[in-house]
């Protein structure tokens, strides 16, 4: 397994890295998207939307619409600040935001977490294997379920 090392990111150093590669691609860091990045941040699970919205709008003091917080998500995800759980309509922040990489999630059906892991070599023949089937802007999404060491 080819294994891509990179700097995980916590905390104020994971909003600076997250604000510093949004800005990178070309887009502003509103204060918005800055408190719905650090919500998202504080999850250690996949989060929805819904949740999201609710802690942002008690922060905020004001009601957050979930279809605001998902058009922000969907931001986050293609300029890789955030990762979908794509089975889970859920999303975690991404720990290290300006390292470009396709993900894996090995997903616990009993908790609930998911980890990601790297494999450049898999999600490479995964790209290779759509793109020689036809498929143009492959973009692999790769969830393995089971239960993990903890639960199993």
């Amino acid at each position: 397994m080819a294994v891509h090392h990179h700097h995980e990111h916590a905390g104020a150093s994971l909003a600076h890295a997250a604000e510093s590669a949004l800005v990178e691609a070309g887009e502003q860091w509103t204060d918005m998207r800055a408190d719905i990045f650090a919500v998202l941040a504080t999850f250690e699970k996949p989060a929805s939307a819904y949740d999201i919205a609710d802690l942002v709008s008690q922060k905020r003091g004001k009601r957050v619409a979930p279809n605001s917080v998902y058009r922000i998500l969907d931001l986050f995800v293609t300029t890789n600040l955030a990762r979908r759980v794509e089975s889970a309509n859920a999303y975690l922040a991404n720990s290290h935001p300006g390292c470009l990489h396709d993900c894996i999630f090995l997903i616990c059906d009993s908790c609930g977490t998911a980890t990601h892991i790297d494999d450049d070599i898999l999600t490479m023949n995964v790209r290779a294997a759509a793109e020689h089937a036809g498929f143009a802007e492959v973009r692999p999404v790769i969830e393995v379920r089971g239960k993990c060491a903890d639960c199993g």
